[in-house]
């Protein structure tokens, strides 16, 4: 047993280099568990800088200053992020409190509905079953009210801490992107001369991971405008909250798009019943979702991410109940770097026994 465990060490962990590497991933999952709450705003930061490097990059190709640069891309990205505030965001929270208020009449119109399926579906729905089903669902609705007054108070607390990001986040993505050349120069001090490793991962990294968390920021924006204008145009109600449940619906492939279907689906069902408008809904939210998922994904994501369905859906669940929404969000590039990681991890060949 002890000469199998030193075989795959020697294997695996055979130079100084491998060694080292492993001892700073270990160290860095546990900075992320262990102090991930107080060193979140530095991870954003790191995280927005590593998407917008990519325009500094792009702009000093064309004989731009790197300093210009800098300030273009920042200016650029404060802008998006102040009219996230201060228009997004307002409005679907606007939209979010009438569709609350809204929520009774809703009801009373889903208990009318599902009353009438005895005389229409007679054999099939029985009216003991119909009660039943009308008194599980009142009592849904009473917890989610129960959620929303203790989210509601918890509120405070929150609103502070984004507060707290709204001015440190910015500030640490300029620093970073303005002296990027040093704060690399100094991060390389600290490790091995010698590391092949390492400059496959980061490699690797930069071409997957950095264009994915860039492309996927511009799916967002474009999924959610385009919903957001087709839901405007053909009158369905609370178009800007449903537009940007559907923008972020991208985040998490597969399980968002068939979570956020429902909303969408149900807001178009009330409002306007079996009805064209419904039929004319459910053809352009799917024309949406089939152009998003075999045109647009496939020009943004020239780098593709080559991870099997099931290692998405296993790394989504594993990283959102480690990190609640910020997992779920980068779940996929986790999943790629660890990928990485494993491809590019050197390995020693294992002698084979030779027969006498």
């Amino acid at each position: 047993m002890l000469q199998v465990i030193k075989g795959w060490i020697n294997r695996y962990f055979g130079d100084e280099e491998t060694v080292m590497f492993a001892v700073l991933l270990l160290a860095g999952m546990l900075a992320v568990l262990y102090l991930g709450n107080i060193l979140a705003p530095l991870f954003a930061a790191v995280i927005f800088a590593f998407m917008l490097q990519g325009g500094v990059t792009r702009l000093e190709q064309i004989r731009v200053p790197q300093k210009i640069a800098v300030w273009i891309v920042f200016l650029l990205f404060s802008g998006l992020i102040a009219v996230l505030i201060f228009v997004v965001l307002p409005l679907s929270f606007n939209q979010a409190k009438g569709f609350l208020n809204e929520v009774p009449g809703l009801v009373q119109k889903l208990q009318a509905l599902v009353g009438s399926l005895p005389e229409r579906l007679p054999g099939f729905v029985n009216q003991d079953q119909v009660d039943g089903w009308i008194a599980s669902a009142g009592n849904e609705v009473g917890k989610m009210g129960q959620g929303l007054l203790s989210f509601s108070l918890a509120s405070l607390q929150g609103l502070v801490t984004a507060m707290i990001y709204l001015v440190l986040v910015p500030i640490l993505v300029f620093f970073i992107l303005k002296d990027r050349e040093q704060i690399l120069a100094f991060i390389s001090t600290l490790l091995p001369a010698h590391r092949p490793t390492m400059n496959r991962v980061a490699t690797e990294m930069n071409l997957q991971i950095a264009n994915y968390i860039r492309g996927k920021a511009i799916e967002i924006f474009i999924v959610g405008v385009t919903s957001f204008i087709t839901f405007s145009i053909i009158g369905l109600d609370y178009a800007a909250l449903l537009g940007l449940l559907v923008g972020l619906s991208v985040v998490v492939p597969y399980l968002g798009a068939a979570l956020v279907t429902i909303p969408v689906l149900a807001v178009g069902f009330l409002q306007w019943g079996f009805s064209n408008e419904f039929y004319l809904l459910m053809f352009l939210y799917g024309l949406i979702q089939f152009l998003d998922g075999n045109l647009l994904v496939p020009l943004l994501f020239s780098e593709a991410v080559n991870l099997h369905p099931v290692s998405i859906i296993m790394a989504v669940l594993l990283f959102g109940g480690i990190w609640g929404v910020w997992g779920v969000f980068f779940a996929i590039p986790l999943a790629t770097l660890i990928k990485s990681i494993w491809m590019s991890w050197p390995r020693k060949e294992r002698s084979l026994p030779t027969s006498e």
